[in-house]
């Protein structure tokens, strides 16, 4: 079986899946469970300055958007860093490490922005045994009042001084969690970069409201009738985790800087499409919460038995695998043709595909023939679009093919049409 040790910054754990810094990293005994489960390892949930302790809501902290079949599709919060004391905290990583010296355990911190809290902090944590820091420039609620989280990962100055503040007192790795409320990630991926991370993590949650009160109109949950934006999570996220990992893993500013995948892993699908476009490694958190610590099972499984389909040996052979597959818009090759298949084995007559298609799109798939209900593709007006085959409800029942073209390759870089095509 293919091995799935993972080596991020130096440090090593059994597997690839981290548990992310949330609610299920707050204390020992969670991470403890964690770990009894095969968790490879932890980030703990976010330390702030000594002193007096957070402070969160006592009401509603969560809240879902479900599927048709009440499964969770995406999650929010407004929960705040951690809010025990440092030193129950600081306790509790020294034991969990001398505990558990195969598994790699991360602290996440959050920290003002002045030199003089991360140089009397640093060192506190550091001397805990912990493997490496997680500068949490990303929670967008909350602190980011305060002048921290979000507000310093939207600032690319702010994340390399802070970082670079952090690197001067840490003699431990530095891993910088970018936040994605932002217009592109590249700059602040950058900045994380010139400050000296030695990594990046991305993402965090995503500005939200979830939805209102259908009997109140208030929004949806409060806290004593009044409510507050959260941070979005879970399987609605990945696709924009996925193209920031991607942008971060192929750009020239920001190349060669190990990633930590995060934003809705749930199966080891969505592990693999981290790892292939880029990240060395995954966090999970929602997942998690969801479901509970013996999901790692299955990630587990999936992960290792792909990798041997693959003919792979390690994780390593697939990362970044897909990276060089992705490009910009412009470099497309226009000249490139596929239309849609139905398959008629396949097929259960249920009409969606005809149905988008005449509403919402080309007009390319037919609804009877012979005064017979049947679905076929019109190859003329059939322009690819995938329409038909995102709205099937069996799988491979629609299929695109490639059709033959003798023209050579053509991007809109090259077309005749583009007003800036060089001559």
């Amino acid at each position: 079986m293919a091995d799935l040790t993972s080596d991020f910054l130096g440090i090593k754990s059994p597997n690839p899946f981290w548990l992310a810094s949330a609610p299920p990293t707050d204390k020992a005994y969670n991470v403890n469970r964690a770990f009894e489960a095969g968790w490879g390892g932890v980030v703990w949930k976010t330390l702030g300055e000594a002193g007096p302790p957070i402070v969160n809501v006592s009401g509603p902290r969560y809240s879902a958007i479900y599927g048709n079949d009440r499964r969770v599709i995406g999650f929010n919060n407004i929960e705040l860093i951690t809010d025990r004391p440092l030193e129950t905290n600081l306790k509790e990583i020294r034991q969990i490490k001398r505990d558990w010296p195969d598994r790699a355990l991360v602290v996440s911190v959050m920290l003002p922005m002045n030199e003089k809290a991360w140089a009397e902090h640093v060192p506190m944590i550091e001397d805990t045994g912990a493997d490496a820091l997680e500068l949490n420039f990303g929670c967008p609620h909350g602190m980011s009042e305060r002048g921290m989280g979000a507000a310093v990962g939207q600032v690319p100055e702010y994340i390399q001084m802070a970082t670079e503040w952090c690197k001067k007192a840490a003699s431990i790795p530095v891993i910088v969690k970018l936040t994605p409320n932002v217009a592109t990630v590249v700059p602040p991926a950058k900045a994380a970069k010139d400050g000296g991370a030695d990594a990046v993590s991305l993402i965090n949650t995503v500005n939200s409201i979830m939805r209102v009160n259908y009997d109140t109109l208030t929004m949806y949950p409060t806290t004593d009738g009044m409510g507050t934006h959260g941070g979005y999570c879970g399987e609605a996220v990945k696709p924009i985790a996925l193209n920031m990992v991607a942008e971060i893993a192929r750009t020239p500013d920001t190349k060669g800087i190990p990633i930590s995948g995060i934003g809705g892993i749930s199966d080891w699908r969505d592990a693999v499409d981290f790892l292939a476009l880029g990240a060395s490694n995954v966090q999970v958190c929602t997942a998690a919460m969801v479901y509970g610590f013996k999901i790692i099972d299955d990630l587990t499984d999936g992960l290792s038995t792909f990798l041997d389909d693959k003919g792979m040996t390690s994780v390593s052979e697939l990362v970044g695998k897909a990276v060089p597959s992705v490009t910009d818009w412009q470099y497309l090759n226009l000249n490139y043709i596929e239309k849609a298949v139905i398959d008629q084995d396949l097929c259960i007559k249920c009409g969606r595909c005809h149905v988008v298609c005449e509403d919402t799109s080309h007009q390319a798939i037919t609804n009877t023939v012979n005064g017979e209900r049947h679905f076929e593709i019109i190859d003329d007006e059939c322009v690819g679009c995938n329409l038909c085959v995102s709205v099937c409800p069996v799988d491979s029942c629609i299929t695109m093919k490639e059709i033959p073209n003798d023209d050579e390759s053509l991007s809109w870089t090259q077309h005749p049409n583009n007003p800036m095509r060089k001559s």
